[in-house]
Order: C-alpha cells, then structure tokens, then sequence
C-alpha cells in the first residue's frame, strides 16, 4: 500500500484546469496559424497582381478584324492566335508520298546542325567540369558550418553570387569582346555561371550533414582540410554528383543559346535562321535540341542510379 501511495503521490495533477489551459493554448495557437495564413496569402495575391499589372497582362491593344475595322481587345486574347500562327509557320509541310524528300528538305543543313551540336556539347561539357572544380572548391568556405572564420564566409558567398547573379548571355558578351567570336567564349561564359550555381547548391548540401565525423577527425589531430577530405566529402559525394549531372544537362541547353551573340555551337544557327526568316529551320533545330536534351537526361539518370547504388537495389 505504502508503495501504492508513492506513485500516486508522484503522478502529477492534470485536472480540469489543466486540459481547459491546453485547449485554450491550441485554440490560440490555431488562430495564430490561421491569421498568418491569410496575411500570408494575401501578401502573395497583391504581389502576384502587381507584377501581372506591371507586365502587361492586363492591358488591352487593338487589334484589326477581317473586315477591316480596329476594335480594342485583351492583350492576351489577341496575341494567342499570331502566337499559333507562328508555330505553324515552323512546321514544315509533310506528304506520305514525299516523306523522305520532305525530311531532306527540313533537315538540309543536317551536316552542318549535327557538327554545331557537337561542338554544342563538348562546350557543356568542359565549362561544367570546370563550374564543378570551382563550385566545389568555393562551396566548403561558403558553408556556415565549414567556413574556417566569418570574412572567408562572406566573401566567399558574395563571389558566388556575382558568378550566377550575371546571365550567361552578358558573361558570352563579355568574353566575346575579350576573346573574340567562338567557343572559347561560351565555355568560360558558362563556366563561370555554373560555379556560382554549383558552389551554392553544394553549400547548401554541405550545412545539413552530420558535424561527428569531422569531429572526429580534429579529435584525431586533422587539419581543416582533412575534415573536409575525410570528414564531408564522403558524406555529400552522392548529392554533388546529382547536382552535376543536372547541371551539365542544363548546359547544354545553356549551350545552344549564348552562340546568338557568337560563343560557339548552335545558338548562332538559330540567329541565322531568324534573321533570314527560315522558320522551318527553327522547329528542325528545337527538335535537335530536344532529342540531345532527352538522351543526356535519360544517360545522366542511369549513370546517377548506378553510382549511388540504386541500380542494384532495383
């Protein structure tokens, strides 16, 4: 009995004050919730409609009918139909009879297309491998809980966001009046993005792992680099190697853009068939485009699953 009465003595009252007191704190907490909600939202709303307000989506224009006359219409509603009018004018015209002429047709600078592409990828491709040196390097300092001091920290971060804040298309620019026309240009234009983007995704993926076995090492005697070698690297290699394989995918796309303005590879076989008009010429290039971007995504998949072991498991 004695003992009985201990642990009655020991469990704490929880009467109906208690659970009122409970309730009430849910409620207000709720009511809180829900206040920030819709606050929220409509913080949301009135910044949605004022960019639509300052881009234009609702202004009216006019337009000219088919008989002849002007009428005042919704931006929107009016520039929907010359928006298909001009994916119709890319569509080349294909007969049964005719197909294969008429592919010839479409496709009658195949060989200079299939040589650009190439040099469309290999652009990519090296200005990803050096954007992953350089965001590898830079995203250890630039990460909170890596940075050997504070000025490291915040230096390191304002580089990587002068690298990626700047649009590939002015870097090309850039480099194009340096070096002049040619893929030398698109490969530090996109180099040069791509580190910024990296090191602050690899940053990112660097604050949310687990501080033990850097510890660890610096118990062991390591250096700051020791902690990163055997400490983090292991640890974030599966994610870097995701990132980069996306990044190098968006290069490519990046890739047969910026040789609009003379960096190399496709982009400046769009420029040409613009100029001239040839709109059939643009489709056949998109679709070029995106059976490359297509294959990559489909390879850079296999080869992500097979390095992190997915593969096997499968």
């Amino acid at each position: 009995m004695s003992a009985i009465a201990e642990m009655t003595e020991t469990v704490p009252d929880v009467g109906p004050s208690a659970f009122t007191q409970f309730e009430r704190d849910f409620a207000a907490r709720r009511r809180s919730a829900r206040i920030n909600w819709a606050l929220g939202s409509a913080l949301f709303f009135m910044l949605f409609f004022a960019s639509a307000w300052i881009g234009d989506f609702f202004k009216i224009t006019q337009v000219s009918l088919p008989d002849g006359t002007r009428a005042w219409r919704w931006i929107i509603g009016a520039g929907l139909p010359r928006l298909g009018e001009y994916v119709e004018k890319t569509l080349p015209v294909l007969r049964w009879e005719s197909l294969g002429a008429d592919f010839a047709e479409w496709f009658w600078r195949w060989k200079i297309w299939l040589k650009l592409l190439v040099e469309t990828v290999l652009i990519a491709f090296m200005a990803t491998g050096i954007g992953v040196i350089g965001g590898f390097l830079l995203s250890f300092p630039a990460s909170r809980n890596l940075t050997p001091n504070k000025w490291v920290l915040f230096i390191t971060r304002r580089l990587l966001e002068l690298a990626r804040t700047v649009p590939e298309l002015v870097w090309a620019l850039i480099f194009v009046f340096a070096f002049s026309v040619g893929p030398m240009a698109g490969v530090l234009a996109i180099a040069v993005h791509a580190t910024g983007a990296l090191g602050k995704l690899y940053s990112e993926v660097n604050e949310n792992i687990n501080m033990a076995p850097l510890e660890g090492v610096k118990a062991s005697g390591g250096t700051w680099f020791d902690q990163i070698r055997y400490g983090a690297v292991p640890q974030v290699l599966p994610n870097i190697i995701s990132y980069t394989l996306l990044r190098f995918e968006i290069n490519v796309r990046s890739s047969s853009i910026i040789g609009y303005v003379g960096a190399g590879g496709l982009g400046q076989e769009f420029r040409t068939a613009m100029s001239f008009q040839e709109y059939t010429d643009l489709s056949a290039l998109f679709i070029i485009i995106f059976l490359t971007v297509a294959v990559i995504d489909y390879g850079s998949e296999k080869l992500r699953h097979k390095m992190i072991g997915m593969g096997e498991r499968a």
